[in-house]
């Protein structure tokens, strides 16, 4: 725009300088044909004074008509300028307030990118809201699994005990039938003595023996010699030699051998629990996982070890912990070999040779195989402690090393080596010492094959091949 103006301002002088030359000539021209003009002529060479003073003064106002005109003509010219001026300048409001406006409009264009960029971003976060309900969710459906899966592991360790109390109920029932057969068989001696002279009594009396003796024949089990007073009892049993579990549930396909290990495995899929604690408020299954859980409260152990002295909640409990000063391991795992004393430390094992890991942290995306160990984990994150020392009020994640640690106060070592009679205070020390005697070396170097009894010293072996490395490749 301001290069079109000094345009116009350089087209209007040149123009105003031309017509100022074509006044000069117009006027030249003039005086030619007045010099040409035999009459002035001679009016010059008149000698009347006068006549020479009004010509002058016609020629004075010849010349100033001229200039007026040329005056007018410039003044004209000067509006004309004027004009293109006061509309040049209106162009350059006019281009200002286009500008201006192009300005708003690019002001608008930015305006509107960015509310498209924040209806995005709007948009992410909606999805990332998703997605975390969607986590959370996935988290509540994950904790509920563990918590049906210990449940289930509660019902299975109960679903053992109570098979152990029916097996108990039976021989109880097997001694008195025994005792009242003794006693029957006692009657029947003292019968025969005082009837020895009559014959058919001592006959009937042995014919009622016999029947008794063949009941309990056929009431005993054929493949590890078990004695039951029923059949129906006889036929239950039979079933854990056979393997048969008629009793199949119809929402995930588990089979089992009593209808009431059925019905009370239905109550994990309805969610029924109408067994609520007193003491916290837990709901439970059954009666008996109530009676069990409120030994937590109470602090009743009722199953004492014969060897240690030590107490447990359970049987179940107990029978595994036997297996410890037994050192019976009947579970083998089918892929390495290795034999377990309790079969849940089996199944658990064999997981790690599946590459099953089930269960996931959510904070650092770390997995694990059972739902204990991932909870043992989250208390990383959480900072939680809750199991506090009573000597010193420091405070542990895990049950285990609040044990350990309060030995320390204690100075108790409850694990003694089979080899020299020395005592340790936590199990895994036990197994390292005891290395020493058997001249074990399960860790293996995997580079050049050698073998080592302790982790530490197959670390600081590994780094020696690693400062070579570094040596060969300098």
């Amino acid at each position: 725009m301001l290069e079109y103006s000094h345009q116009l301002q350089v087209k209007m002088s040149t123009m105003h300088q031309e017509e100022l030359k074509s006044v000069k000539t117009e006027f030249i021209k003039e005086d030619n044909e007045n010099m040409s003009d035999p009459e002035p002529c001679r009016m010059k060479h008149t000698e009347d004074p006068e006549e020479q003073r009004d010509l002058m003064e016609v020629k004075e106002e010849r010349e100033e008509l001229s200039e007026v005109k040329e005056e007018s003509e410039e003044l004209s010219e000067v509006k004309e300028e004027r004009e293109e001026l006061s509309e040049v300048e209106e162009e350059r409001e006019e281009l200002s307030e286009v500008k201006e406006e192009s300005k708003e409009l690019s002001e608008v264009k930015e305006e509107r990118e960015e509310l498209s960029e924040v209806k995005e971003e709007s948009k992410e976060l909606s999805e990332v809201q998703e997605e975390r309900e969607e986590l959370s969710e996935v988290k509540e459906e994950r904790e509920e699994l563990s918590e049906v899966k210990e449940e289930s592991e509660e019902l299975s360790e109960v679903k053992e005990e109570r098979e152990e109390l029916s097996e108990v109920k039976e021989e109880r029932e097997e001694l008195s039938e025994v005792k009242e057969e003794s006693e029957e068989l006692s009657e029947v001696k003292e019968e025969s003595e005082e009837l020895s002279e009559v014959k058919e009594e001592p006959l009937f009396h042995s014919k009622t023996f016999l029947k008794k003796r063949r009941a309990k024949k056929s009431t005993t089990c054929t493949q590890c010699g078990k004695s039951f007073t029923k059949k129906s009892i006889l036929e239950l049993h039979m079933r854990i030699h056979t393997g048969e579990k008629p009793h199949e549930c119809d929402q995930c396909g588990k089979s089992f051998r009593r209808k009431t290990n059925l019905k009370e495995h239905m109550k994990i899929h309805t969610g029924q629990k109408p067994y609520a604690c007193q003491q916290c408020g837990k709901t439970l299954i059954t009666k008996c996982n109530l009676e069990l859980h409120m030994r937590i409260h109470t602090g009743e152990k009722p199953f004492t070890c014969d060897q240690c002295g030590k107490r447990f909640l359970r049987a179940s409990h107990l029978k595994s912990h036997l297996t410890v000063h037994t050192k019976e391991k009947p579970h083998s795992c089918s892929v390495c070999g290795k034999s377990f004393s309790v079969r849940q430390s089996l199944h658990t094992h064999q997981k790690t040779h599946t590459g099953v890991r089930e269960y996931m942290c959510f904070e650092c995306e770390k997995t694990f195989i059972t739902a204990k160990c991932l909870k043992l984990h989250q208390r990383i994150h959480t900072g939680e402690k809750p199991y506090k020392c009573s000597h010193c009020d420091k405070r542990f994640s895990q049950s285990q090393h609040l044990k350990r640690h309060e030995r320390i106060h204690t100075g108790e070592k409850p694990y003694k080596c089979s080899h020299c009679d020395k005592r340790i205070s936590d199990s895994s020390s036990l197994k390292t010492h005891e290395r020493i005697h058997s001249r074990e070396k399960p860790h293996t170097c995997d580079q050049c094959g050698k073998s080592f009894s302790f982790k530490s010293h197959l670390k600081r072996h590994i780094e020696i091949h690693a400062v070579e490395k570094h040596i060969t490749t300098v």
